[in-house]
């Protein structure tokens, strides 16, 4: 039931109901406020490239626009968490990576590492320290990894900007023999001064640029 067949229900049976008239009204209020957001901020397909599908949504009452790439791929299961799921093995992730440090590592559980982005002038390198959690559901080989800010574990430099808003999901499915869906979402701020309009005409870039990636590396 939508919003606003839920509030015609209410105003018009509030009075057959054994309780108070601001009971149903606090029950309105609390219940648009938990799905308001949702309603309003669903996911907008942008493009369809390579059996890639890019969509984007505005990230709660941020400017700045959240990204989610969905692709099937013709894969064994194994071959893609080796890819996904190994900090080590990073030449895929993004060319302006320019430096990476692994600073935990427990295999298919938990891993924490720190990033260098070079960015053309004249805007300031980035970097970001990363926390990444991973879940695997054992019935059906469903894997999560979600990624967020490690703050104050490295020192800002003055010659960086440092992410300090982002998270990052990628969920791992198998659909079929062989074939395995992958979606990626994401936001980041890169703060500074790069303008909301310039970073969300670019922002639909980078998860084609990572999905392509992972395609041409585990694609059967």
């Amino acid at each position: 039931m939508n919003n606003q067949k839920l509030s015609r229900y209410f105003v018009k049976n509030y009075h057959r109901m054994k309780m108070p008239l601001t009971i149903p009204v606090l029950m309105l209020l609390f219940m648009f406020s938990i799905t308001g957001s949702s309603f309003c901020q669903d996911w907008k397909f942008i493009k369809e490239k390579d059996g890639i599908r890019i969509f984007t949504k505005k990230e709660g009452n941020d400017e700045l626009k959240s990204f989610k790439a969905v692709a099937d791929v013709h894969s064994s299961l194994e071959k893609v968490y080796n890819l996904i799921g190994n900090v080590d093995n990073h030449d895929w992730w993004d060319k302006n990576l320019s430096e990476i440090k692994v600073l935990l590592k427990e295999k298919d559980k938990h891993y924490q590492y720190y990033l260098v982005y070079n960015v053309p002038w004249p805007l300031t390198n980035r970097d970001l320290c990363v926390d990444a959690r991973v879940t695997t559901d054992p019935a059906t080989g469903k894997r999560i990894i979600y990624a967020i800010p490690l703050p104050n574990l490295i020192p800002e430099k003055p010659d960086r900007v440092r992410i300090k808003k982002y998270w990052q999901r990628w969920t791992i499915i198998p659909m079929d023999k062989d074939v395995i869906r992958l979606i990626l979402e994401g936001f980041v701020d890169p703060g500074g001064n790069v303008p909301a309009w310039l970073y969300n005409m670019v922002i639909t870039d980078t998860p084609l640029k990572v999905m392509r990636g992972v395609k041409d590396r585990v694609q059967l």
